[in-house]
């Protein structure tokens, strides 16, 4: 949910002036403050088409993150190719401050819950605020068709999925893009209730601060003081220390994030998913197979609309990309692996583009499928019938002895294993570049660094006689002990390449690809939650206890002459704060609770650990 470009690739000038002049010579630009049920009045940019007696769709979309440049004189400099093709289809572009943000009024409230009773106009949320605004901007602006969609990625993509509950009859279509679901389950800002330190640190440092009144500036811009985020995140110690040393009791959600250590009725009243019924417009839901931030939320929206609303349009699409990284640039690669395809903007073109037409002018066909999803490592598009595919059987690929991935599991002792020191003064790095705030191409990034340090477990398979596809998600089941009373498990599943792989033409990184360990999917389960994550519970030192999670999906083709290799790790920092080794609130170890322990996975016909995959038929 990145604040400043949620994966933007920037265009080049000559795009970015030619767009410019387009919109400045096709449209007129008016400011609204839109009337909501309760009196608040939100701060909304409409750019309407010059001297037209067409009538035309309207595209909505609300925002915490501005609507800038302000002023009726001031238009849009770069709207990049998620928008520019509505601007050149001569559609009518609305961008609105959501409550409480830039210039609109109110007070702003992070993932304001669902209000399922509303029994007076004072019972707001932002299905109110999206059913006012459309009203408003169908009987007030000129020729427009009476037809609305929506889309937004992040955070505008939970405001997205807000709009289509209880939606005004002229919303016809929405896209929620990478959308915020449910914080603490697996959006954003935490994994199982591991906490992903860097993306709430640098979100609000410079987002949550309180303010008084609207302003055009409403984010506060912070310097780390270094491009290295590992030692940054180091330096500050235990998390407690942001507040005293950064946020200082002023940032009101990093207190709620931080007291609401476990799930409980905050977080339940945040969660968007229960909320999905009664859905009129058609559904797009989009996300990206390498996205750290809404992966999640994006297939797990899909599902729970697709559960309660099955006479609904309701389709899903999964491209190879980083965070929000389909609404800018080609998406022919990510880091350092190629697609071969320019994925982003093909799907801009014959997927979301004839979507909207669609929906909004009654114009072609939307393509037919319930799930448009990118086949890695194969690296092609598939229209499938269903997500994830029928066509799949269950394949468990046990741990080994030797660091051996096989499909049949251990007849050794009764209680063996392999066992490492995690170290919370040295922890396992996520990516081997110097970073700050994240690589986006981490989530597909050359594992080779993490094999090598003696506090991570390999395992690896035979090379493979044949391809080897799997789509859906994927189970691990550890069979654990640790010597202290909590601590993290962290899961890869990694492609490796066969050595003889060419290197990337041209390649300016001097990547090597002979060899190449490429992270397919990785997830965390804090321990502490392996039951519940209502009721954590403590390890008993030493003793042997199964640890069960389900990573997030992928679509992944395993070529022949590859290899499948499987991790474990206790520490993945700083996208995943450090575990002190105790059974505490996190949020509140001191210095003097973070301790060494010993970790040990079992691997014998008693304790099978493996990982759980779907082999595509």
């Amino acid at each position: 949910m990145s604040l400043l470009s949620v994966g933007f690739a920037p265009r080049s000038a000559a795009q970015a002036v030619s767009d410019s002049a387009f919109i400045r010579d096709n449209y007129i630009k008016f400011e609204y403050r839109i009337p909501m049920r309760d009196g608040v009045r939100l701060f909304t940019s409409v750019y309407i088409p010059k001297a037209t007696t067409a009538l035309h769709p309207i595209m909505l979309t609300r925002t915490p993150y501005s609507v800038a440049p302000y002023g009726p004189e001031k238009y849009i400099q770069s709207p990049g190719p998620f928008r520019s093709r509505y601007f050149h289809e001569k559609y009518i572009i609305v961008h609105q401050d959501v409550r409480g943000r830039y210039m609109s009024e109110g007070k702003f409230m992070d993932v304001r819950p669902y209000i399922a009773v509303k029994k007076s106009p004072k019972d707001i949320d932002e299905t109110t605020d999206s059913y006012d605004t459309v009203d408003w901007l169908i009987k007030n602006l000129p020729h427009n068709n009476g037809r609305v969609g929506v889309s937004g990625i992040s955070y505008p993509g939970f405001y997205s999925s807000m709009v289509a509950i209880d939606a005004h009859p002229a919303v016809k279509a929405v896209s929620p893009q990478a959308p915020v679901s449910a914080w603490m389950r697996g959006d954003d800002f935490s994994h199982n209730g591991a906490f992903l330190l860097p993306h709430g640190f640098n979100f609000y440092v410079g987002f949550g601060w309180p303010r008084t009144e609207p302003a055009e500036s409403d984010s506060r811009p912070f310097d780390q003081g270094t491009p290295d985020e590992y030692r940054f995140f180091l330096d500050i110690g235990p998390v407690k220390n942001v507040n005293k040393r950064f946020m200082k009791d002023s940032v009101e959600f990093w207190n709620a994030l931080t007291s609401h250590w476990k799930w409980d009725e905050f977080w339940e009243a945040r969660d968007v998913l229960p909320h999905l019924r009664n859905i009129t417009p058609a559904m797009l839901f989009v996300g990206g197979w390498f996205d750290t931030e809404n992966l999640w939320g994006a297939l797990n929206a899909y599902t729970e609309t697709e559960r309660y609303n099955p006479r609904t349009s309701n389709q899903l699409v999964m491209g190879p990309w980083s965070h929000g990284q389909w609404g800018g640039g080609e998406g022919d690669a990510l880091g350092s692996v190629s697609w071969g395809m320019p994925s982003a903007s093909f799907y801009r073109d014959s997927i979301e583009f004839p979507f909207f037409r669609y929906y909004l002018e009654g114009k072609g066909e939307p393509r037919h499928f319930e799930a448009a999803v990118f086949q890695t490592g194969k690296n092609e598009w598939r229209f499938l019938d269903c997500w994830p595919p029928k066509e799949c059987d269950s394949v468990r690929m046990f741990v080994r002895e030797g660091g051996k991935l096989a499909m049949e599991p251990s007849a050794g002792g009764f209680a063996t294993f392999d066992e490492y020191v995690n170290d919370p003064a040295k922890p396992v790095p996520y990516t081997d570049e110097i970073a700050h705030w994240y690589n986006p191409g981490f989530m597909l990034g050359d594992q080779r660094f993490a094999s090598r340090r003696p506090d991570v477990l390999t395992y690896q398979s035979d090379t493979l006689k044949q391809d080897l596809t799997l789509a859906g998600p994927i189970d691990a089941r550890l069979f654990v002990s640790t010597t202290g009373t909590d601590c993290d498990w962290i899961v890869k599943v990694i492609d490796i390449f066969p050595d003889y792989t060419p290197d990337p033409s041209p390649n300016p990184r001097q990547v090597r690809l002979g060899g190449y360990q490429m992270l397919v999917r990785g997830d965390v389960m804090r321990g502490k939650f392996r039951e519940s994550m209502t009721d954590p519970q403590p390890f008993v030192p030493g003793k042997i206890t199964a640890v069960g999670f389900k990573m997030q999906d992928i679509f992944h083709d395993f070529k022949r002459g590859h290899r499948i290799m499987v991790q474990i790790q206790s520490s993945w920092f700083p996208m995943i704060d450090r575990n002190p080794g105790k059974f505490l609130n996190i949020f509140n170890a001191d210095e003097s609770d973070f301790q060494k322990t010993t970790q040990r996975i079992y691997h014998s016909a008693a304790y099978p650990s493996c990982v759980v995959v779907r082999q595509l038929r």
